[in-house]
């Protein structure tokens, strides 16, 4: 038995802005629609997180020209939900995009509880370090 497996999964498409998954190792998981969209595992998407520089998640930098004023934009919401066999999970969005399947994997690694946020980020310090600081040559 894989623990990527949910053992229920509860969408608030309408009602509210999560959805709501228990996995069968017992783990639960809250995700916003917010941090599903910006997640999205699209090639498009991953294109648009290197550009950005940022990981699955962290949120969108939406662009601003100097001296806008902000646009409104509805909250981000499923306008449709449905199963990709028995591996997945794919959304349409209200903003028009629906390119992404999100898998059982993908979903319990990109966990975004308090607890799997910090196993992911633990060594970011250490990483950032090797990364600008080179070892000394003796």
């Amino acid at each position: 038995m894989s623990v990527s497996q949910p053992a229920s999964i509860k969408v608030h498409k309408t009602s509210g802005s999560t959805m709501d998954i228990v996995w069968k190792d017992g783990h639960q998981a809250t995700y916003t629609f917010t941090f599903l969209r910006d997640a999205c595992p699209c090639a498009l998407c991953n294109e648009e997180r290197e550009k950005q520089h940022r990981q699955n998640d962290q949120p969108a930098i939406a662009p601003e020209a100097p001296g806008s004023l902000p646009m409104f934009k509805p909250l981000l919401r499923p306008t449709e939900v449905e199963p990709v066999g028995n591996y997945a999970i794919r959304f349409s969005w209200n903003d028009g995009h629906q390119h992404g399947i999100y898998s059982w994997d993908y979903l319990r690694t990109w966990c975004p509880c308090a607890e799997c946020h910090a196993a992911r980020h633990a060594n970011d310090g250490l990483r950032h370090d090797i990364d600008h600081h080179p070892p000394r040559e003796k």
